[in-house]
């Protein structure tokens, strides 16, 4: 049996953690799909959910969910103005830097983040818990 090179099985090793990123996804996608979300969306709703209050609403700036979330910058505004046409979050301008823009869940969107909270953990825990291949 010839062994691998070393480079080889890195590459591998990164096509499996692809693989298993692209299954889990799908898998997150189809289990949300019912409540008209999908993964990306239900991303944001969990940050979003347990970032940091002022005043007692969590919220970030767009920014600061770009560096968190993985999307492109105009993927995520598209993104956050669909959740904010749907009524689970509301975008305002930064108090603390007028050109910057806040989003916030709103109580609609802390309802369903917390009613889908178990599904997509239980997907994880499946997904993330089955052998690899």
């Amino acid at each position: 049996m010839v062994a691998k090179k070393p480079e080889q099985a890195l590459v591998e090793q990164w096509r499996d953690i692809l693989a298993l990123h692209a299954r889990t996804q799908c898998e997150l996608d189809r289990a949300l799909h019912g409540h008209g979300l999908c993964g990306s969306d239900f991303e944001v709703l969990d940050l979003l959910s347990d970032g940091p209050a002022a005043d007692g609403v969590c919220s970030f700036r767009v920014q600061e969910i770009a560096e968190r979330v993985h999307l492109s910058q105009s993927a995520l505004s598209r993104l956050i103005a669909r959740l904010e046409k749907d009524g689970l979050v509301e975008r305002a301008m930064c108090p603390e830097d007028r050109r910057g823009v806040r989003v916030a869940l709103t109580g609609k969107g802390r309802a369903l983040h917390g009613e889908l909270l178990p599904v997509q953990r239980a997907v994880l825990t499946r997904m993330l818990a089955a052998e690899p291949g």
